[in-house]
């Protein structure tokens, strides 16, 4: 018996059908989506090329930090301009992006310029692919006037950057991770829950585009890493304990245990052949700061994404000291008018 083989396409057409084929309802569509970072991670893939993840996530939006997206037709090729320049056709991001486009396309005519800008570095490990493709996807839901519901735009997203599913919204996102072979259940949904006092605190270390891409470190670590193995089992409970402490604004629990699931992703990348590790000298000596600072009593955590920047965790009581300790830190308030 042969198995059916689900296609990005196939996705396409089942969630535009006729709504693909018609005509632009706008000139110019246009979006923002924020970046976001997961307090339990997107770490493997059990199906590539629908982004289909291994585990269900959770994150945390970095408010007014992300990508707005703007849209129109043009005439012969693909032009993307990026943060005021225009991206080479045969960079790897242009080609990735047109190859989004081409889910779209309904004739070879139909080419896109598309004007994105962003207010965090580009694949330094701050979610610029995942913010980039969700102000894409819905910058396209404008254009066309497709008038798409959130859980299909979160699918769109997805099929560009599976971060990207859970950029749509501000707050805490929940990426269901899905069973079925479409991945028609494997989309975002915002988390009803308001935390003012949460602060998040962005330490770049270094805005460089890194040189493993989170895709190539996520295979790579899925197919040579023994410590992968338990990553699944894990990370269930890891979101378990994160939805509760959510729920509860237990702020300990929610900081170790992001911490955690972050370390043992990390951890997993060593131990891949191989080795992948993003961090740098000074990544290792801001978490032994943070050791240290909660031996002190204050209650301080981090997390760290495919980069070896980190994202501090704390509460706004606790701004004096941590901008006292880290000299250099931005503080994002995910609650607060995205200050």
């Amino acid at each position: 018996m042969v198995e059916f083989v689900v296609e990005k396409t196939d996705v396409i057409q089942l969630i535009l059908q006729d709504r693909l084929h018609a005509a632009p309802a706008n000139t110019t569509g246009r979006a923002f989506a924020p970046s976001n970072i997961a307090l339990c991670k997107y770490w493997g893939k059990r199906n590539q090329k629908l982004n289909l993840p291994v585990t269900s996530s959770l994150s945390i939006s970095l408010g007014d930090k992300g990508a707005d997206a703007e849209i129109t037709l043009c005439d012969d090729a693909d032009i993307t301009i990026l943060n005021g320049e225009t991206v080479p056709t045969s960079s790897s991001f242009q080609q990735r992006l047109s190859t989004y486009f081409d889910l779209f396309r309904t004739s070879s005519n139909l080419n896109f310029k598309t004007i994105v800008k962003t207010n965090i570095p580009i694949g330094a490990g701050l979610a610029s692919s995942a913010c980039g493709f969700a102000s894409i996807a819905m910058a396209l839901n404008d254009l066309f006037g497709w008038n798409l519901n959130q859980k299909n735009l979160s699918i769109l997203a997805r099929l560009g950057s599976g971060s990207a599913s859970r950029s749509l919204w501000n707050g805490f996102v929940l990426w269901n991770a899905g069973i079925t072979a479409d991945g028609m259940d494997s989309f975002a949904e915002p988390l009803a829950t308001d935390w003012p006092e949460l602060c998040i605190g962005l330490l770049i270390l270094d805005n460089k585009e890194k040189p493993v891409s989170s895709r190539e470190a996520m295979q790579r670590t899925v197919e040579t890493s023994a410590i992968y193995k338990t990553w699944p089992q894990q990370s269930a409970i890891d979101l378990e304990k994160i939805t509760l402490a959510i729920s509860e604004k237990n702020f300990k629990l929610l900081g170790e245990t992001a911490e955690a699931n972050a370390e043992l992703m990390h951890a997993t990348m060593r131990d891949s052949n191989p080795p992948v590790n993003y961090s740098l000298s000074e990544t290792n000596s801001i978490k032994q700061a943070i050791w240290q600072l909660r031996k002190q009593g204050l209650e301080i955590f981090f997390t760290q994404d495919a980069g070896p920047n980190l994202k501090l965790l704390f509460l706004n009581k606790d701004t004096e000291i941590v901008t006292q300790q880290f000299r250099n830190i931005e503080i994002v308030r995910p609650f607060i008018n995205n200050q």
